[in-house]
């Protein structure tokens, strides 16, 4: 069985939201979850002012990131706010990710913690941390995952394993309007490896397919993920066509399941 995961508290946690056109994307909802970590991880509140100092760091960005991080101090919490420009490249990529099963028993919570070694996206061709929990497949180290089985949007549940991804919800909110089926509920690497289509969400790359697990192919993006991923577009206000379309990996053996 695999170690219980303890973050070092004291390294604080952070927010990281997409600005386009100036605009911090989905601002209302990562401030809800940031203040709901602070609350239960410090007793501390968010400075009211840091709405307001999100937005006037946004503005003269026209594609680019903000990284908001609290940490703890003797007289409450320092806050440090990074903002930098990011490659349209690094929005809805289209190459897909390979994944490598990684044990966390409990997972890694529903906080989003600085301390987080080893299980951030991979940087180099390597393949990225999928945390899992016995059999259960939870979430990748940096972003939900997400299969579709039969028209059926799934995900892992939030049952205080994982992190409740401001994007996840998105997608949730979109499906549901869209009329396609969703359902939170436990996956395994099986259900992963069995799915029709296979991608991983957040709020910097919107939408990633996950193309291969412990060397073994897996779907990757399809129709209705890339639909998905147009509506997210629209709703971010990302309507430039030069966006590239999700990867899909050959999966010929589908047609026999």
């Amino acid at each position: 069985m695999a170690d219980r995961w303890h973050p070092d508290r004291s390294c604080g946690i952070f927010e990281t939201l997409l600005v386009v056109d100036g605009e911090p994307v989905e601002l209302e909802a990562h401030l809800r979850r940031l203040a709901r970590s602070l609350d239960v991880v410090y007793s501390q509140s968010l400075p009211p002012q840091a709405e307001e100092e999100l937005r006037q760091a946004a503005e003269d960005i026209p594609l680019g990131r903000l990284r908001l991080t609290a940490v703890p101090a003797e007289d409450g919490l320092q806050i440090d706010l990074l903002a930098e420009g990011v490659d349209l490249e690094a929005v809805f990529p289209s190459q897909g990710l390979k994944l490598r099963t990684h044990p966390v028993s409990g997972g890694l919570g529903p906080h989003k913690w600085v301390d987080r070694p080893g299980i951030d996206r991979p940087t180099s061709d390597g393949p990225g941390a999928l945390i899992v929990d016995e059999s259960e497949v939870l979430e990748a180290g940096w972003a939900n995952v997400f299969a579709i089985r039969g028209g059926t949007l799934l995900t892992p549940p939030l049952d205080g394993r994982i992190l409740p991804g401001t994007t996840r919800a998105a997608l949730l909110e979109l499906a549901d309007g869209a009329g396609i089926e969703t359902h939170e509920s436990t996956i395994s690497s099986d259900d992963l490896l069995n799915a029709d289509e296979t991608f991983l969400s957040g709020s910097i790359r919107g939408i990633e397919a996950a193309l291969e697990l412990d060397g073994q192919p897996l779907a990757g993006c399809g129709p209705l993920s890339r639909r998905l991923g147009d509506a997210l577009r629209r709703r971010w206000g990302l309507t430039d066509d030069s966006l590239p379309t999700a990867a899909a990996a050959p999966r010929p053996d589908l047609l026999a399941r």
